[in-house]
């Protein structure tokens, strides 16, 4: 089986959440939609990655904050591409904060975004 993951995100500020993570995590727009049953949302991704962020914004419906252990993670496996993404997403205006559970901290950094969604740049391979 092979499947497609969509992570979808409300977000207070749209087109900041959409331009934060286009930035940091250098993704790219593949998709969008306006007044979708008073929704708004950006999807963005990479052409041939199997997951894709999508945020959306609705002006009846007030974002909660999510826990410090609502994450993302991404395991980057090569140091100066990680090192990279980890100065793109500071550069995009992410906060460097210390994780919640200290595993994440051991050989990644974590990064909250404006709305308290937090990102783990893991500097690893993933293995199950």
């Amino acid at each position: 089986m092979s499947y497609h993951l969509r992570i979808a995100m409300p977000v207070r500020d749209l087109p900041r959440s959409a331009e934060m993570y286009r930035r940091g995590l250098g993704l790219q727009l593949v998709g969008s939609f306006q007044n979708h049953a008073g929704f708004d949302g950006v999807m963005l991704g990479m052409p041939d990655a199997g997951y894709h962020f999508e945020f959306t914004h609705c002006s009846k419906l007030e974002v909660p904050p999510p826990s410090p252990e609502h994450l993302v993670v991404l395991y980057v496996p090569h140091a100066d591409e990680w090192e990279g993404l980890c100065a793109s997403m500071l550069a995009a205006g992410f906060r460097a904060v210390e994780s919640f559970n200290p595993y994440w901290g051991i050989r990644g950094r974590t990064f909250e975004d404006a709305d308290g969604y937090r990102t783990v740049l893991q500097c690893a391979s993933w293995s199950p």
